[in-house]
């Protein structure tokens, strides 16, 4: 089972998400505690589960695929909301968590260091835990379903074909927000964030970009908005020129589409370092 695996990391994935379980959270994702007990039993697991490493132009992120929906929503609500019973919108199928305290790579540091001689665990601690990168993880968790509650006839594709590239474009999507978090900590712009990762997501799962399927995710049109996820990114006080906001997106994907095309055979995480060096000129959301 991958998440017996993903345990051993991540402790916190033994707990139950309820109420007032803010101390055992503590106990089990800062302090590496495994709780009494301890069980997965919450998970039903699957044999399409899988833990992968994706290769990066920002390096190496692993990748944890849970195909029963409810198994994802467990594993968001364990690692990212902090063991809170939180609902989980259906709009969700992808999220990136950074900053987990990886405890097997903590036990495993501990138990070399004290087989080699050494008897200064708590000054080897103060060391080891002052680079986070020593002992923190990136993980992407994905989940399965049609990308961005686009169904098969909207994407104009087989059901089976649209829930395959719906897996790929999370994929590559998520993997997208890696990499601009790692290399261009300073951008951070969340319409173009989105824009440019359904980009990159579709480009590297269709070998194009397909600008109409790109407007369905965002739910935008040239004549303005059509409900999708660009709500999602736009503060309340900008929500009453939606209309306005979505028909400038429409339009930058356009742009995009026919950069794509100029550029097809270029690489897409080439394309991708192509677009962020845009950002300053197209983007003004």
């Amino acid at each position: 089972m991958v998440l017996e695996i993903l345990a051993e990391r991540y402790p916190q994935l033994y707990l139950q998400p309820g109420e007032n379980m803010e101390d055992a959270y503590r106990e089990s994702a800062l302090k590496g505690q495994v709780p009494e007990h301890a069980s997965l039993a919450l998970f039903q697991g699957s044999e399409k589960d899988s833990l992968t490493t994706e290769q990066t132009p920002a390096g190496p992120v692993d990748v944890l695929y849970l195909y029963q929906r409810e198994d994802f929503e467990n594993a968001l609500r364990l690692l990212a909301y902090r063991c809170r019973p939180e609902t989980v919108p259906a709009t969700i199928g992808a999220m990136t968590l950074s900053g987990l305290a990886n405890w097997k790579k903590i036990n495993d540091h501990k138990e070399a260091y004290l087989a080699a001689g050494h008897t200064d665990w708590a000054q080897e601690w103060e060391r080891f835990t002052a680079d986070r990168k020593n002992y923190q993880d990136t993980l992407i968790l994905l989940s399965s379903g049609p990308y961005s509650g686009v169904s098969a006839s909207q994407a104009h594709m087989p059901e089976e074909t649209w829930l395959k590239v719906s897996r790929k474009v999370r994929l590559y999507h998520e993997c997208t927000h890696v990499i601009c978090r790692r290399l261009f900590p300073q951008q951070k712009e969340d319409i173009w964030d989105e824009i440019v990762a359904d980009a990159i997501g579709i480009r590297k799962s269709l070998g194009y970009y397909d600008v109409k399927l790109a407007a369905l995710f965002l739910g935008v049109s040239a004549e303005g908005y059509m409900g999708g996820r660009l709500e999602q990114y736009i503060s309340e006080e900008k929500k009453a020129s939606i209309s306005d906001i979505a028909a400038d997106v429409y339009g930058l994907m356009e742009k995009i589409g026919r950069e794509s095309q100029e550029k097809q055979e270029t690489d897409s995480w080439d394309f991708l370092m192509y677009l962020q060096e845009k950002q300053d000129v197209w983007s003004h959301f």
